[in-house]
């Protein structure tokens, strides 16, 4: 009876729909409880700040942009915290930036939702059964993220659907999300590593190179070239600064709190990238679909990891990555343990679940969200170096003609 009651109850879950009423329902609900909470009087600044401030900073850019205000000042007066990201995302909020809070708030986070969520589902060969899951798995995570108004749901997307063009031979769109994704948070360009797995190598590096120009000079539509040109500069002025900032959810931060070791960032990042590109040298398993997913899945666990800056809401990102390296394979008793661990610790720490004494003595003092994350990517770089795909993984060729999707 109890099996029965199971089965029903997971194949309702499984349903498309179901599963996608679940990601709108959770996603709106969750912006509309951030819109109505009170805002908060932060004592440095001693205004009061909303509790989806990383929008109104998102939203607050576009029109500092029109305006030719410095992007990367802090505006006290309007918002907490600074804009981070490029005068491409500036002119992009301008999609929701004359919409009512409540309704670009919405939009927005929806938007990270859903793309995320079709990203999951066109991933090529994997089961229904395995694309279910990964997006049960990261829904918590996603929420994370959503209640920070934040852009990092929506980066893991366009991360995918960058994988699924490489798949289908379209390296003009595969080439286009990456750019896109660099232009919200650079490290998104750190996902040109899976271009190497994939052939047409001359055509990738043109079509980049054109849609980057494109990209930059996106802004020119609304604002003067000298305009543009000081808030690039004005950009990378505030990047160099922020690189010296902190340690964030990272290696970094690990090795800090738990050895009291305090490496050069640089260095933390060469050996990682080290690391990243070191079982790329097996250029035979470059035909194997299998191979090719866990590369993908490397690369994002890593972009977090590694990320000086790493916070709470990026992790979608990594846990994105550590969905796809084990619901793609069948599970052994390791991978299990480790799932379990990043799922309590990573997924479920920021929640209610955790009493705040244990996340304030425990969690957040010793990096425990990253920590499990960082075992899974070595994990994941071992099976990669050393795993036999011969007699593992079936050959995949790209998919050029099936499954073209709308493009």
């Amino acid at each position: 009876m109890i099996n029965s009651f199971y089965r029903v109850i997971t194949r309702f879950l499984a349903k498309e729909p179901v599963l996608l009423a679940v990601y709108i329902l959770i996603t709106l609900l969750a912006s509309f409880q951030q819109y109505a909470l009170p805002e908060q009087i932060i004592d440095t600044s001693k205004l009061p700040v909303s509790n989806y401030n990383n929008y109104i900073i998102f939203k607050n850019s576009f029109f500092h942009l029109l305006s030719g205000r410095n992007l990367y000042a802090l505006h006290l007066t309007e918002q907490w915290d600074l804009f981070k990201y490029s005068p491409t995302f500036a002119l992009f909020m301008g999609f929701f930036a004359f919409l009512p809070n409540w309704l670009g708030l919405a939009l927005w986070n929806l938007l990270n939702s859903l793309v995320l969520f079709f990203g999951i589902k066109y991933l090529p060969y994997l089961n229904e059964s395995s694309k279910v899951k990964i997006r049960w798995f990261v829904l918590i995570e996603l929420l994370t993220a959503i209640q920070n108004s934040q852009s990092n749901g929506l980066i893991l997307g366009l991360l995918l659907w960058s994988f699924i063009f490489l798949e289908r031979g379209r390296l003009i769109w595969a080439t286009l999300f990456i750019l896109l994704s660099s232009f919200i948070k650079i490290f998104g360009v750190v996902a040109f590593v899976l271009f190497l797995l994939y052939p047409r190598k001359p055509a990738a590096l043109l079509y980049t190179f054109v849609w980057t120009l494109l990209l930059i000079a996106l802004p020119l539509i609304a604002i003067s070239w000298q305009e543009l040109i000081n808030q690039y500069q004005n950009w990378l002025v505030l990047l160099q600064n922020d690189h010296a900032g902190s340690i964030g959810l990272s290696v970094m931060g690990w090795l800090n709190t738990w050895f009291s070791v305090y490496p050069s960032k640089g260095l933390v990042v060469m050996i990682g990238g080290g690391l990243l590109l070191l079982p790329l040298l097996r250029t035979a398993n470059y035909q194997y679909y299998q191979y090719r997913l866990l590369v993908l899945a490397s690369m994002l666990v890593w972009i977090v990891i590694f990320n000086h800056k790493a916070e709470s809401p990026t992790f979608i990102i990594a846990i994105g990555g550590v969905g796809l390296w084990y619901f793609s394979q069948a599970p052994t008793v390791i991978n299990r343990v480790l799932i379990i661990l990043v799922f309590i610790f990573t997924s479920l720490s920021p929640t209610d679940v955790f009493p705040t004494v244990v996340r304030n003595l425990f969690v957040l003092p010793y990096v425990l969200k990253a920590v499990f994350c960082i075992a899974i990517w070595l994990k994941i770089s071992i099976d990669l170096i050393t795993n036999d795909w011969e007699t593992s993984a079936p050959v995949r060729t790209l998919k050029q003609e099936s499954n073209r999707l709308f493009f």
